[in-house]
């Protein structure tokens, strides 16, 4: 499988001077067989960032959103004004209402669409129930991740509003995207907030491979020194050649990265990663 993904936005500006940036995050993945995007940022701005890189968002063959969070949803409706020619794949408890709490107030940290406005717009929106789920051949959602890594725990400011009553949220929506190439997984997050040592070790259980590269957001910028230590060491992993982390990683984290791991780069609005069928 010949493999290219680009980072259509993120937080951070890259050397593309032209693209815009934002608290958010979005990949465009395309193999020999199918083109996917996997999160939609916070805004439409990441269309306009597509085709200044050339990349045609009106061939799409799926949409997979991580989790129901503004920052990587938010985008969705501008998409919808390209094309709705796609399959659209979410987690369990998506459309969820999503909220932060802090100092006795709430703030709003869902998503601007229900499920109302994409059957509206005629989209085939599939849940995910089932830990893996092959959606275009050696690609995969996973979904249902164990909670195997004590110290890896959800900040309880996260909260989701159910049966008229404020709860923490489990996370119980959030999906990761892999792709099986012959040097190993790819996999790509969003948040993490479910661990992302849990939701690495659930692509190696369940497809039964190594992990080769890792993308996205870890949410290790919450982390104590102590987990944050314990996964600086996890990503040292022999498998693990290529770490491309930022997002809510942290700027503590990501410094920490660049120091003590060589196959670490900060991944921007703009990259580009390309994995080929050499072995």
């Amino acid at each position: 499988m010949t493999l290219k993904i680009t980072t259509l936005i993120e937080n951070n500006p890259g050397e593309h001077k032209a693209l815009v940036h934002e608290h958010g995050l979005s990949f465009f993945i395309e193999t020999d067989d199918t083109r996917i995007l996997f999160d939609t940022g916070q805004s439409g701005a990441f269309i306009a960032n597509a085709g200044r890189l050339n990349i045609d968002l009106g061939r799409l063959d799926s949409v997979v959103i991580s989790h129901g969070h503004y920052d990587h949803s938010g985008g969705f409706r501008s998409l919808t004004e390209i094309t709705t020619q796609f399959n659209l794949f979410l987690g369990q408890g998506f459309f969820q209402e999503k909220y932060g709490f802090r100092n006795n107030s709430c703030e709003f940290l869902g998503n601007n669409f229900d499920k109302a406005f994409v059957s509206s717009q005629g989209i085939p929106c599939r849940f995910v129930h089932d830990p893996v789920l092959e959606i275009a051949p050696d690609v995969y959602i996973l979904s249902g991740f164990d909670r195997i890594h004590k110290d890896e725990t959800i900040n309880p400011r996260f909260m989701i509003l159910k049966n008229g009553w404020l709860c923490p949220d489990p996370f119980d929506d959030e999906i990761a995207l892999v792709m099986d190439s012959p040097k190993g997984l790819i996999v790509l997050l969003g948040c993490s907030h479910p661990g992302m040592k849990n939701m690495l070790d659930a692509a190696v259980r369940l497809i039964d491979r190594p992990v080769y590269a890792v993308l996205g957001g870890s949410h290790l910028v919450e982390a104590s020194e102590t987990s944050l230590e314990v996964s600086l060491d996890y990503l040292q992993k022999e498998t693990l050649s290529i770490v491309g982390l930022s997002h809510c990683t942290g700027q503590t984290a990501m410094e920490r990265l660049a120091a003590c791991n060589s196959n670490y780069f900060q991944n921007r609005t703009g990259t580009s990663l390309f994995i080929n069928n050499n072995r």
